[in-house]
Parts: C-alpha cells; structure tokens; sequence
C-alpha cells in the first residue's frame, strides 16, 4: 500500500534545518497537496526535482501567493463560490490553503464553517470534485480495517465523523455531511496548530430518509431509508473497532447526530475509546463560559441566574448539563440547580411525564409547576413561561427562527437590566432573532451573542459588534490537548476545564464590553484552551502522556502547533540526513 510517507518526511539535517524530503519528481510532486509549493519552489528545487520549466519562471513566496489569491477571492460574487475556491487551493497545496485561511480567518470561517458549509453541505453532490477523506456505508463497512490501513495517512490522530442525520439547522442530509467534517477539521488545523496530515474527516453513509435527496439523481450517496437500532450500532460498532485496530491513538469527534441517537453514541463509546461530541459537550462548554463571562461582566454569580434553554435536541441539553454542572461546582444542590435551569422543546417546558426520552429526565419539572400560572391555553407559552419564571438568561437552539419576539424580549427586561439573550441556532436563517432586533427592541440593554456571524448593528449612534458564540473556541483546543495527551479518553473534568478556561481567557483579555471574543483571536485562544484542557488531562488520568507532569505545557504545546510554512525541499538521498 502506498502512504503519503511515501512521498514525503518532515526532516532536520546535521545543521539542525528543517527540511522536506521527497521521493518523487516533476508534474507528480506538483500532484500531491501536502508537498506542493507551486511557484514557490526555488530555482535550485526546480532543477533538482525536475520541475524546471513546469512552472511560471518567477519564483514567489507564501505571502505573495496568499496576496495573489486573496485578490482573485474577493472578485467572487457569492459564498458558494469562495468554498469551491478555497476547496480547490485545498486540494493543491495543503500549505497555501491553511497560509491564507490564516491570514484572512475572520472573513474566511463563514466560508469554510458556518454559515457557508450549511450549503455546502446541502450540494454536496453537484459540487463534488475530489475525494478526500472516507465514506463506510453497509456496502464496505465489514472492509473498514481494511480501508484505514490502505489510506494514505498513517498516524491519524483526530477523526471527525458523522451520520449527517442532523446537520446544523437544516436536518438530514444523507451523504452531504461530509462536508462538514471537512470544515471542521480545517478550524482544527488553523484554530488549534492540529498537523493537518494526522486528521481525517469520515462520512457514515447510513442512508436517509429525506426524499428529495433519493429522488435526486445526481445524489451520490446511499439510496435507501436510514438505518436503525441494531442494524444501526452495528454499523458503528465495527467503526469504531476498525479505528481501534488502526489507529490507536485515534481521538473521536461525534459530529451532527439526531438527538435520537447522539447522548447514546457518547455513552456507549465514551469508556471504549477517546471521543467527545461536539454539538453536546462542546456547545455546553461554549455556552457556560459565555454566561460565566457576562456574569463578571454584570458582577453578578452564576448560581444566582435563571437560565431557560429554548430546544431539547443534543445542543440544547448539552448546554443545560454543562451549566448544571457549572452550578454545581459553585456550590448549589442538585434541588437547588432544578429550580434554577429549565428546558422548553416543541411540546412546552420538559414535564415529569410517562413517556419522556432517558436524555431529558435530568431537566424534567414537576407536572404541577404551572398550575398556579395565570397562563390562556392548556399549556403556557413561552411568553408565559418568561413572564412566570423570571430568568436572567435565554439561550436559544431550537431552530425556530424568529420564535424570540419583541414580547419575549420586553418580558426579559421586565425582570434584568441587562439580560443574556443567546440566539444560536444556526445557520443565520434559523436564528430565534436577529441581533438587530433584540438591540432595537432591549434599547441596547442586553447582551447578545449568536451562533452564526451576523453584520455589526448601528443603532442611536453606537454600533454593536456581533459577537459569536461559537464551538470553534473549544473543540480545537480540547482536540489537540486530547492529541498531545494521547488521552485514553475524554473525561468531563476536561471539557469543563475548557469551559473555564475559555472563561478565564475572555475576562483576561476583553475589555471591551462583549461577552464572547472575536474569531481573529482563535489561535490564541485555541492555545490557551489547550495547555489548561492538557494539565486536567493530566491531573485526572486522562492522559497517558505521564512524562508530560514534569514539563513546561504552554512550551510544549508551543513547539507542537503545526504552522503553515513552506520548508526547503529535497530529494530523498541528495543531502545527508539525521
């Protein structure tokens, strides 16, 4: 089998350069993404590595490169079309891609992530152009061993995977959710410094059911209704035995499961390898530390807020453990903490009731709780459910936009100066409101942040920077903590560590006013997120890395970072090597 060591090695010679080594020359060097350097291939490479007349005779570097396609980027009409141009650069130079996604992060993640791979995602199948990572269906999942070890990376360290069954705010979507393991492996490589050789987006292809997509013939994927139950973990078991087999150092990023079958994924996998679910405990992580900052913000504790949670699918219970959580550390009881967290789904506030799903029992109310409301119909609404409870905080993840309204907003400032209000659900079309309108309707008195970027808000001569709320500022350093660590598993004390430490770093670090830091800030942040989540690791067992206790972290997961330079490059035998 063929690996892409094959071809290349990072390497230091006897005057302790770093240097790339090749096996190969001419127009195939020019053909493998993680060695090409285009036009910045020097005179001397070009004529020891065959390339001499193959290439334009000016030899530039990586800034002017990035300069170059950053002018043929914005002469670009429309969002798809920038994903298919940074896609395309992706697939020829692995380094040029990461290099100018750096230089331009905060205009380039909508692209690349949210919002931009919500369409991506949907025309998958028209936009398809190259393979990259893998796809297990039923057809070649009893192969799966078998297809790792014939990929061309060898040490994977981090996998993304998906049944695309619930992706972002827009549901099933069968064979498309590739794409966003793609995106989010990217934010993993120019967020947290991941090596981008040693990640792999994965695609389980367990069919679906949404008939559009089976009913369309260009659809590339499995054409068949999702699997279920058995038939289903059968699928995933072998998948996560084939990873074990292959790749044991191999962290495990659960990505867009239904709610129906995310907290099980989590549990039943959690002890027999190292993974974590991002749309659960990452988006937990996020929330708490942004209600954590606007608390310092406000001087005010965590254990005094009133939180409601509008949507009980894996983000919205995700984020209404990780603040029971947090209430907890902070001293309250487990009664004290259900009288303080309430979670709202299509049906009304999560009741006490026979047939409620396992997840959702931890936030379950008493079936009485409002019979002493003054409410209009059978089942208060989510007005009357504000207007009774009286909460400092509304976050929402439900999917339903527009479903915060100018009485839902006015019923929050009847009860706070200054309420946290997180309308998250993305894309932006699924937003509960607009940050525009909750600053028009709250005379600019709440605090808001949202899940997917939206444009900076000029209202009575102030202009409001959106912040977002977003996973991006942990799971890359969870990830690559998990990686350094080589974790054995990915306990809760360190996903509430990266909750803390996102905390921490805003309140060291924004003074301006805002809950959430911007994007531009997310290496350092990633970083920061990193070292704290890699000592927890370490202090409770998590990792198995033991020589790490007694070395400087925030070096080493410095000297660690990938980064998107060109190295000199050589043919393997020409130089002498170490």
């Amino acid at each position: 089998m063929t690996k892409l060591s094959d071809y290349f090695d990072y390497r230091v010679d006897s005057h302790n350069t770093r240097y790339m080594e090749v096996s190969i020359k001419g127009m195939l060097l020019l053909r493998i993404p993680a060695a090409n350097k285009g036009t910045a291939f020097t005179l001397e490479e070009r004529i020891a590595l065959d390339l001499d007349g193959l290439l334009p005779p000016l030899v530039t570097g990586l800034e002017q490169q990035t300069e170059r396609l950053y002018c043929s980027y914005r002469k670009l009409q429309d969002d798809i079309s920038k994903y298919q141009f940074l896609r395309a650069i992706q697939e020829r130079s692995v380094v040029l891609f990461f290099a100018l996604l750096e230089r331009h992060l905060e205009e380039m993640v909508p692209i690349v992530y949210t919002p931009t791979i919500g369409l991506a995602v949907q025309q998958f199948s028209t936009l398809y152009r190259t393979a990259r990572g893998l796809t297990l269906s039923e057809q070649n999942i009893d192969r799966a061993e078998s297809i790792m070890q014939n990929y061309p990376l060898n040490d994977v360290r981090m996998i993304v995977v998906t049944d695309a069954s619930a992706i972002l705010g827009i549901g099933d979507q069968g064979m498309g959710g590739l794409s966003i393991c793609i995106g989010k492996l990217a934010l993993y490589t120019v967020g947290g410094g991941l090596c981008p050789f040693q990640s792999l987006p994965i695609n389980l292809d367990v069919g679906t059911n949404r008939e559009k997509l089976l009913n369309d013939p260009h659809y590339l994927g499995i054409r068949q209704n999702r699997l279920e139950k058995e038939t289903y973990f059968e699928l995933v078991d072998k998948f996560v035995n084939a990873v074990k087999s292959t790749w044991p150092k191999a962290i495990i990023q659960w990505e867009d499961f239904t709610k129906d079958v995310a907290f099980d994924v989590l549990s039943r996998y959690r002890n027999e390898i190292p993974c974590f679910n991002d749309d659960i405990q990452g988006t937990g992580a996020m929330a708490l530390a942004g209600l954590l900052a606007g608390c310092h913000k406000k001087g005010e504790n965590l254990k005094d807020q009133t939180v409601i949670v509008v949507g009980a699918g894996a983000g919205g219970l995700g984020v209404a453990g990780m603040i029971r959580t947090g209430m907890l550390n902070a001293g309250l009881s487990e009664k004290e903490t259900s009288l303080k967290i309430y979670v709202v789904d299509v049906n009304g506030l999560i009741l006490d009731e026979d047939k409620i799903e396992g997840y959702k029992l931890p936030f379950v109310q008493p079936i009485d709780i409002y019979q002493s409301w003054s409410i209009k119909g059978k089942l208060p609404t989510l007005l009357e459910v504000v207007n009774n409870l009286k909460p400092n905080v509304l976050i929402g993840l439900s999917g339903a936009p527009g479903i915060f309204d100018e009485p839902i907003i006015n019923a929050m400032l009847n009860n706070n100066q200054h309420p946290i209000i997180f309308p998250l659900s993305n894309p932006n079309s699924n937003c509960e409101a607009t940050p525009e309108d909750i600053i028009k309707w709250s005379s600019g008195r709440a605090m808001v942040a949202t899940g997917s970027p939206f444009a900076d808000v000029n209202y009575q001569n102030k202009t409001y920077e959106i912040r977002q709320g977003n996973n991006a500022f942990i799971f890359p350093g969870v990830g690559l903590a998990a990686v350094l660590g080589e974790c054995k598993q990915i306990s809760d004390g360190m996903i509430l560590e990266s909750a803390y430490a996102l905390a921490d770093y805003i309140k060291e670090n924004c003074n301006d006013g805002y809950i959430y830091p911007p994007i531009k800030d997310l290496k350092k942040i990633s970083s920061y997120v990193a070292i704290r989540v890699l000592f927890k690791a370490l202090e409770d067992g998590s990792a198995t890395r033991f020589d790490l206790k007694n070395v400087d972290l925030p070096s080493y997961v410095e000297e660690n970072l990938w980064r998107a330079e060109y190295l000199p490059c050589r043919y393997a035998g020409d130089f002498e090597s170490q």
